[in-house]
């Protein structure tokens, strides 16, 4: 049969005339009827539609053809009006008008500065560095002395003698590194690294833990073999591997065919629990820097002092609480010692009044075994002798007030005072010096500075010296204490507790399998973020232990979770 193509074109008059040439390029879809004419003398015609794909050659130049190759082009002749054209500055693109411009640029641009601030906050870069930052604010801390008068800082670092050539005492005092970890410089870059802390939380942890949740099934064995392990069984069930899968602590979740299965998802949580324990970290020792309050005092035996007297602010954010009101009272001080002399350690026996006299707590503190009472911790620090009690001829007691005495180096302490024994109205002040380097002896000296002898407090063995006869009664110490109160050392404590467990969390792998039932063939394939070694050889362990199909018939699969 012989056929005859006589298409009939039509074209919109209101389009150009332009020449065609075909190229390869770009396509031209022609719409147009024809007839066929079969030989066999029927006058019988039949109009059926067709199209025409011609290919239409441009004037533009190679560059710009082989930039846009990859783009389809595509033009309709159609014989229908062409539609109108916008009118000018209407924003139109027809007949060289101008763009549309998008309504609400400037609103467009604050929507889209939040998304700005989060990617740079977030970038791993500014994190690190505003770590190391920190991290060295922390060691200048240690080196400069903190909480001294600013005499101090005058003295230690002048002018004239700068460190490095440029650090002097105004560097301290106006960056406040005379109290480092309260200071403007220090807690803003705490905020800072909080805040970056929170943006990666939010703009890359929660997004792949949403991803990590969800189910997904692979629905061709292409993709399922795609994965970092991937194997298959040729006469295996799915069904049976979801059950081995399961005795192996997987979650397992089955829809027809396919078969998905993770575990390990806690590791996918634990980053955001590690940005959580750092932030508790960074709140906890803010909350210390800013809210505490702390104070020295050195309390003779018998004597008390009231906790509000002697604490003192140390941020802005410091408030006092009913407990200031408690009166401590030292009821005694002693000392241990070791075989040749040297002080052990030293004790403190403490009771606690409130407010209205009555006696709520009392415990004996020492180094390193503190006491702790409605948020505030007194702590054995240090120790001194307050007094000699002695007898002259019989008469007294006498008091005498010993005062510390400073020493060529070294650690050692040494207390001394001196009984008068002349006329009170001589204007030469003579008398027995007496001198004790703690509790358990006192060496005595006569009006010419020489040496007498050697007394035990409370030995009932007096000594005559320069006509008098002396007694040692008792060497009275005085305790030395620190009070604080940290409000941030319970939430510093919870956060290195959470941080710790949330590191040893993020080690867990968060492994995900696929399988796919193809007839009778299995396809696996899965992948993790750790361990992967370890993963692979899990799996083909799981896959060693999938029965086989016996029969011909592939498995009949039903939807169920």
């Amino acid at each position: 049969m012989e056929t005859l193509i006589s298409p009939t074109i039509s074209l919109n008059p209101y389009l150009p005339r332009r020449a065609l040439s075909l190229n390869s390029q770009t396509h031209l879809l022609l719409r147009s009827t024809f007839r066929i004419r079969p030989q066999t003398g029927n006058s019988r015609t039949r109009t059926l539609p067709f199209s025409v794909c011609c290919k239409i050659g441009t004037s533009r130049d190679q560059s710009t053809e082989n930039k846009d190759k990859s783009m389809s082009k595509k033009i309709m002749l159609s014989e229908m009006a062409p539609p109108p054209l916008a009118e000018e500055g209407g924003g139109g693109a027809g007949n060289g008008g101008a763009p549309t411009r998008r309504k609400g640029g400037a609103f467009e641009s604050v929507k889209r500065f939040p998304r700005k601030v989060l990617t740079v906050l977030s970038n791993l870069g500014l994190a690190i560095g505003e770590m190391f930052t920190i991290a060295g604010l922390m060691a200048l801390g240690t080196f400069i002395e903190q909480g001294e008068p600013p005499d101090f800082y005058f003295d230690k670092y002048p002018e004239d003698h700068p460190i490095l050539g440029f650090f002097t005492w105004k560097w301290i005092l106006t960056l406040g590194f005379d109290h480092m970890f309260s200071s403007p410089v220090f807690l803003g870059l705490l905020v800072l690294l909080a805040t970056s802390l929170m943006a990666c939380t939010y703009t890359t942890q929660i997004p792949i833990v949403k991803v990590a949740r969800r189910w997904s099934f692979l629905s061709s064995s292409t993709s399922v073999l795609k994965q970092e392990f991937s194997d298959s069984l040729p006469r295996a069930s799915v069904k049976d591997f979801g059950v081995i899968l399961m005795g192996s602590g997987y979650e397992v979740f089955l829809k027809g065919p396919s078969l998905y299965a993770f575990k390990g998802l806690a590791g996918r949580f634990a980053p955001i629990g590690v940005h959580l324990a750092m932030l508790l970290i960074m709140v906890g020792g803010t909350l210390s820097a800013t809210g505490s309050f702390k104070g020295s005092v050195t309390v003779p035996q018998g004597l008390n002092f009231v906790v509000g007297d002697v604490l003192g602010p140390i941020g802005f954010l410091s408030k006092p609480t009913e407990a200031f009101n408690t009166e401590v009272h030292v009821n005694r001080f002693y000392m241990d010692y070791y075989e040749g002399g040297e002080v052990s350690q030293f004790h403190t026996d403490l009771s606690l009044y409130d407010i209205d006299g009555k006696e709520v707590l009392r415990k004996t503190i020492s180094v390193n075994d503190p006491l702790r009472f409605g948020g505030i911790t007194i702590y054995q620090t240090d120790w001194g002798i307050s007094a000699l009690q002695v007898l002259k001829d019989g008469e007294g007691p006498f008091n005498l007030a010993m005062a510390p005495l400073k020493l060529n180096g070294g650690d050692t302490k040494l207390f001394g005072t001196i009984l008068p024994i002349n006329d009170p109205d001589s204007t030469e002040v003579k008398g027995i010096s007496m001198l004790a380097r703690d509790l358990q002896s006192v060496v005595l000296y006569d009006q010419e500075g020489k040496f007498v002898g050697v007394r035990r407090p409370n030995s009932k063995l007096p000594i005559e010296i320069d006509g008098k006869k002396i007694e040692i009664l008792d060497a009275i110490g005085s305790s030395g204490l620190d009070l604080k109160t940290d409000p941030g050392v319970p939430v510093v404590y919870a956060g290195f507790g959470a941080l710790m467990l949330t590191t040893c969390i993020s080690f867990l792998s968060h492994s995900q399998i696929w399988a796919l039932q193809d007839g009778t063939t299995l396809f696996i394939g899965g992948k993790t973020n750790r361990g992967k070694v370890e993963f692979s050889s899990e799996v083909n362990r799981l896959l060693d232990r999938v029965p086989e199909i016996v029969d011909d018939l592939p498995a009949k699969q039903s939807n169920s979770v």
